[in-house]
């Protein structure tokens, strides 16, 4: 059985994508820490990468091969300031070299290095190889981005593409809702509690708060910034920021200075019934236009998902519960987590294998169950909560115009929100001994559907909106 964490599902990094962005910096970060494991990093003369299948298709969109320049280059995607990542690059660009994990010098033209190829791998659609010339010999590694930051390497084709198998240690290991309510039930725990046993079993307690609170921090930071900046996003889409304008829009005069003073400014303005919507949407526009901009985001299961789990977390804590404190933070992370380690297992994360069903039908399922369990929600609700949500994305495409993370990818963030919220509702006044479809049935229907759905479909920017929109009209 897979031992999913928490924090494999939560995880801080750079926008604007997990697997295209995140992914390819992890994966650029293995190599080199295994050319160091087999002492031949200080003889690699020259490097190259190639990329396949989605990660070439819709990679330079996805930044994919900023990502592949810093992780190469040895900066840290939770701790790079990201104001300097175009610096980085446009100094890699400029000079034709890189500094090899910031200890040595290589010729390194992107332009001719960072290759990309429009044939898929057959293990998963988003591959990549590192070749480095050794001695006047060529080596190469081959990774896969699966989804959320996760990355394996290509000796793991034994397993299947949506389930790498670990050895899992947690005393209560769950792949199932069926598992997950078994142990509820046994222990007389609600999930979050259940969870937190899990987590204790390979970290302490104060390691579990000071790192769910560092990921709040970042999402509240984020959504803060995103409400704070005005302009249009990169990438030549001339797309406009609208959570500036919409927070314009609702904000107080009340005064603030910090991330933290805003949000109690929020909770005490006062909010008419037409503008809970508007709030919910900010937050959640603002989060992934913070990412589609290259900036610092909380992978929630997924970077062009991030927006659905921290606007929801916000619409619990400015709307429904002005006395919400850190507690109440923490049962929510922990719940989200378990929820989308549930689809990871069984189906995937990754829209390059599954669509946007995997990325924002997950986070709104994860934001969903969660929701219901800070509203009072049994875990059978809970668990409630997360099939309806999910159950009303099946099927969702996946068609980036450009490649890039914007249309339709911020607004669907709001969308995904809204549903969370409604999912939510609905499993509180709903008794589970009537419900038709179980959460594991509609994991298994995602799965197939993902594998049913069409190629082009599937963050290639082949077919849908990508290719039924004139860019000249953007």
């Amino acid at each position: 059985m897979e031992c999913i964490s928490v924090f494999d599902m939560l995880k801080i990094g750079v926008g604007p994508s997990s697997s295209h962005t995140l992914g390819p910096w992890r994966a650029a970060e293995r190599w080199i820490k295994e050319l160091k494991e087999t002492n031949k990093f200080n003889d690699v003369e020259k490097i190259s990468v190639d990329l396949y299948g989605s990660l070439s298709l819709t990679g330079k969109g996805h930044a994919t091969d900023y990502a592949i320049m810093l992780g190469l280059s040895g900066a840290n995607p939770e701790t790079v300031p990201v104001d300097n990542i175009n610096t980085i690059v446009a100094k890699i660009k400029n000079t034709n070299m890189i500094h090899f994990n910031q200890e040595k010098e290589l010729s390194f033209n992107p332009k001719k290095q960072i290759v990309f190829n429009k044939k898929f791998l057959p293990f998963h659609a988003n591959a990549l190889q590192f070749t480095a010339v050794i001695k006047g010999e060529k080596e190469q590694a081959t990774y896969y981005s699966i989804g959320g930051g996760f990355v394996v390497q290509e000796e793991r084709k034994i397993a299947e593409a949506k389930k790498i198998i670990f050895q899992c240690t947690f005393p209560y290991p769950v792949e199932t809702g069926k598992d997950l309510l078994k142990f509820c039930n046994q222990l007389n725990k609600s999930i979050s509690e259940v969870v937190i046993e899990n987590e204790k079993s390979i970290r302490s307690i104060e390691t579990i708060d000071f790192e769910l609170q560092r990921i709040w921090n970042t999402m509240l930071e984020c959504m803060y910034i995103g409400c704070h900046t005005e302009g249009n996003l990169p990438g030549g889409l001339n797309v406009r920021r609208r959570a500036f304008d919409t927070y314009q829009t609702l904000k107080s005069d009340l005064p603030y200075n910090s991330p933290q003073e805003w949000l109690e400014t929020i909770r005490k303005t006062e909010v008419k019934f037409r503008q809970i919507l508007k709030w919910v949407s900010c937050f959640a526009l603002s989060v992934n236009e913070v990412n589609a901009s290259l900036g610092r985001v909380v992978t929630a299961p997924t970077n062009g998902s991030a927006g659905v789990i921290p606007s929801v977390l916000m619409y619990y804590m400015v709307i429904e519960n002005h006395k919400a404190d850190f507690s109440h933070v923490k049962q929510f992370l922990l719940v989200a987590g378990e929820i989308g380690s549930i689809f990871k297992k069984g189906a995937t994360i990754s829209a390059a294998m599954g669509g946007c069903q995997a990325e924002i039908g997950v986070s709104s399922a994860m934001a969903a169950a969660a929701l219901c369990e800070l509203m009072g929600g049994t875990p059978e609700q809970v668990v409630v909560a997360a099939e309806i949500a999910m159950e009303h994305h099946l099927g969702l495409t996946c068609d980036p115009i450009g490649g890039l993370v914007q249309i339709p990818c911020i607004e669907r963030n709001a969308m995904g929100a809204i549903k969370a919220i409604n999912a939510a509702e609905l499993a509180l006044d709903t008794d589970p001994k009537n419900v038709k479809v179980p959460l594991d049935k509609v994991v298994a229907t995602m799965w197939e559907t993902a594998k049913d759905m069409n190629k082009k479909y599937k963050e290639t920017s082949k077919g849908g909106l990508a290719v039924g929109v004139n860019l000249t009209d953007c």
